[in-house]
């Protein structure tokens, strides 16, 4: 009887040492599977903290501090300084790697050398229209692209010769650093070089329209996405007017993509950002802002060869 008794305790242990065991595996396997997805709550939840250092193009700038501006209100420890410059400031800057990112209206093998180019990652976020504007005062709507040609090449110095008033034709150009600068003389004036001597010139986008706007007579170009009000007039051209939907399909010839260059692969913080720009949340914000959605493009353009 008692080895009867012994066996049925030696039993009972053993089935209750099998339950513990069991039950204690089980929780470790809850606990494990758990923390992933606890990672990647927290992970989600955080927000990127840091500084990105953003310069370039000035037609550009509008829409790269609206997205900044946004992206801080889930990133509030997070600094985001958005200078302009020019594009060959902004490329030579983020080459240089004295900024995280370079704006630019053109592409880097414009303005770099080839082995400086190269080192730069391309990270397109939209498209970029540009505008013959003039002073509000001048009468004149439409101008063939010989006659733009011929006004920024001091062959056409009086609007009376197009068609509008008798008055003298003033010239504002951006400097050659200018990434708007370039996609105008090469779309706009066929490659010709503007009148030297006797236009001014304008190292920023914004100051640009001011004086066109204050200025009789005169002739600039502007970004599309300066040209949210009536301050200043754009030219049609060829009959052709300067809007987006004449831009997607090909008809106006004066864009090019806006890109913002890293120096190889972006990474956190600016990849984060630059993911935002490009997602399709932002994409109300580019149109808002006058820019083009590069998805609806019909059209292409390749990057030319490098500067040797």
């Amino acid at each position: 009887m008692k080895k009867l008794i012994a066996a049925i305790m030696a039993g009972a242990l053993l089935t209750a040492s099998f339950t513990a065991c069991s039950g204690n595996s089980g929780a470790a396997s809850s606990s494990q599977a758990s923390q992933p997805a606890s990672s990647a709550a927290a992970s989600s939840a955080a927000s990127l903290s840091g500084s990105i250092n953003i310069s370039g193009s000035s037609a550009l700038q509008p829409l790269v501090q609206a997205a900044a501006d946004e992206f801080k209100k889930t990133n509030s420890n997070l600094s985001i300084t958005v200078n302009a410059g020019g594009s060959g400031t902004g490329l030579q800057n983020v080459s240089d790697k004295t900024v995280d990112i370079g704006n630019s209206d053109i592409f880097a093998t414009e303005k770099l050398s080839a082995d400086k180019a190269s080192a730069l990652v391309d990270h397109i976020v939209c498209v970029v229209g540009v505008a013959a504007v003039i002073n509000p005062q001048v009468n004149v709507t439409n101008v063939t692209k010989q006659q733009l040609i011929d006004i920024f090449t001091g062959k056409i110095t009086n609007w009376k010769s197009v068609g509008g008033q008798d008055q003298k034709i003033v010239i504002i150009n951006r400097p050659k650093s200018s990434g708007t600068r370039t996609l105008f003389k090469q779309f706009g004036l066929d490659g010709k070089d503007e009148v030297t001597g006797t236009a001014l010139t304008e190292d920023n986008s914004g100051l640009l329209k001011q004086n066109v706007e204050q200025t009789a007579g005169s002739i600039a170009y502007l970004a599309f996405s300066y040209l949210t009000d009536n301050k200043v007039k754009s030219l049609s051209i060829d009959g052709v007017a300067p809007t987006y939907d004449n831009v997607y399909t090909g008809k106006y010839n004066i864009w090019g993509y806006e890109h913002m260059y890293t120096n190889g692969e972006a990474k956190d913080p600016a990849k984060s950002f630059l993911d935002f720009i490009k997602s399709s949340d932002f994409e109300k914000t580019i149109t808002d802002k006058g820019y083009g959605l590069y998805s609806k493009m019909t059209v292409k353009r390749d990057a030319p060869a490098a500067k040797s």
